[in-house]
C-alpha cells in the first residue's frame, strides 16, 4: 500500500486530539526527561531575553512554556500544532503562570501566513520526524526566521539506542503484520541516521549546522508505568494497532510489556534514549 501524506496527517491530528490530555497529564514526566535536551535546544535556538520564538508541533507546550520564560515580559512565543486541542493546554498553563504565549492551529509543513516571519528563533522537539514532508517543514522554519536568526529541534536518534521506543514499535508491528518504514517517510527514527538532519537543514538553506547526541534514559518506576506512559500518549503506537483485531490488542501490549521488563532496574525502570539536538542560521 502506497503511503498517502494527506490521509496520514489527518490520522496524526486525530491521534493528538484524542491523546491531548494524556500527554498533558505526563507533562511532568516529560519535563525530567527532556529537561537537558529542552535546555541545548532553546540555548541551541538562542532563546532568550526579548526574544521572538516561534515553536512548531509544540504539543502541550512544555518546551513553549520553557521558552516563554526565557523570554521574560519583552519578548514573545507562538505555539503551533496540527492539533487545536492539545493546543488548549499549553494556553491554559501560560495564562495560569502569567506568561504570554499565543497558539496558532497550523500545518508545520505550511506554515506562512498563519504565523508570519522575522522570527529570532524557531523550535521543535520531537515534532520535525513525524513531518510526512520534512524538506518543507524545515524550508518554513527557515522562512520564518529572520537573517540571523537561529533554529534548533530535538530528535530520535536511531533506532537500537532507543529501546524504550523501538521495542515497543518493534512488537506492535510484527503483530500488526507492518513493513519497515521506508526511506524518506516519517517516523521517530527519520532522522536518526548519522548526517541525515544536519543534510536536511543544509539543503533548507541553514548556516553553521551542528548535532550533538545526548544520552537522555527515561527514568520511570517500572515496565508497568513505561507502558502505561506510552499506551496514553504515544498516538504513533495507537495507529499501527490500528491493523490488529481489537480482540487481540491487550495481548499485544502484554507483549510489549514484556520487551520492556529488560530494562528494569534495582533503581527502577531505565529505558535507553539518545537524542540528537540539532541547531542551525540563517
Amino acid at each position: 500500500m502506497s503511503f498517502d501524506p494527506l490521509q496520514y496527517k489527518t490520522t496524526t491530528r486525530q491521534q493528538w486530539e484524542d491523546a491531548a490530555e494524556a500527554w498533558h497529564n505526563w507533562d511532568p514526566t516529560l519535563t525530567t526527561w527532556l529537561a537537558e535536551a529542552t535546555g541545548l535546544m532553546l540555548a541551541g535556538a538562542g532563546v532568550g531575553p526579548g526574544g521572538r520564538v516561534l515553536d512548531v508541533a509544540a504539543g502541550a507546550g512544555g518546551q513553549s512554556i520553557a521558552a516563554a520564560r526565557r523570554v521574560g515580559t519583552e519578548g514573545s512565543v507562538v505555539a503551533t500544532d496540527i492539533s487545536p486541542k492539545i493546543l488548549t493546554y499549553a494556553a491554559k498553563e501560560a495564562a495560569e503562570l502569567g506568561l504570554r504565549l499565543d497558539t496558532v492551529e497550523a500545518d508545520g509543513e505550511r506554515l506562512g501566513k498563519a504565523v508570519g516571519s522575522d522570527f529570532d528563533s524557531v523550535i521543535s522537539r520531537l515534532g520535525l520526524i513525524y513531518f510526512p514532508d520534512q524538506a518543507a517543514a524545515l524550508a518554513g522554519f527557515h522562512a520564518a526566521l529572520r537573517n540571523g536568526g537561529r533554529m534548533s529541534a530535538v530528535v530520535y536518534s536511531t533506532a537500537d539506542r532507543n529501546g524504550f521506543f523501538a521495542g515497543p514499535v518493534g512488537v506492535i508491528r510484527r503483530r500488526a503484520g507492518l513493513p519497515a518504514p521506508g526511506p524518506g517517510l516519517p517516523g521517530p527514527f527519520s532522522l536518526g541516521s548519522p548526517g541525515v538532519v544536519e543534510d536536511a537543514l543544509r539543503t533548507a538553506g541553514f548556516d553553521d549546522v551542528a548535532v550533538e547526541a545526548l544520552d537522555a534514559p527515561l527514568r520511570l518506576a517500572s515496565a508497568a508505568e513505561c507502558l502505561r506512559f506510552e499506551r496514553e500518549s504515544f498516538g504513533a503506537l495507537h495507529q499501527m494497532l490500528a491493523g490488529v483485531p481489537n480482540q487481540e490488542r491487550e495481548d499485544v501490549w502484554a507483549e510489549v510489556e514484556d520487551e520492556l521488563r529488560q530494562y528494569e532496574t534495582s533503581d527502577g525502570f531505565v529505558g535507553p534514549c539518545e537524542l540528537l539536538v540539532v541547531r542551525g542560521t540563517r
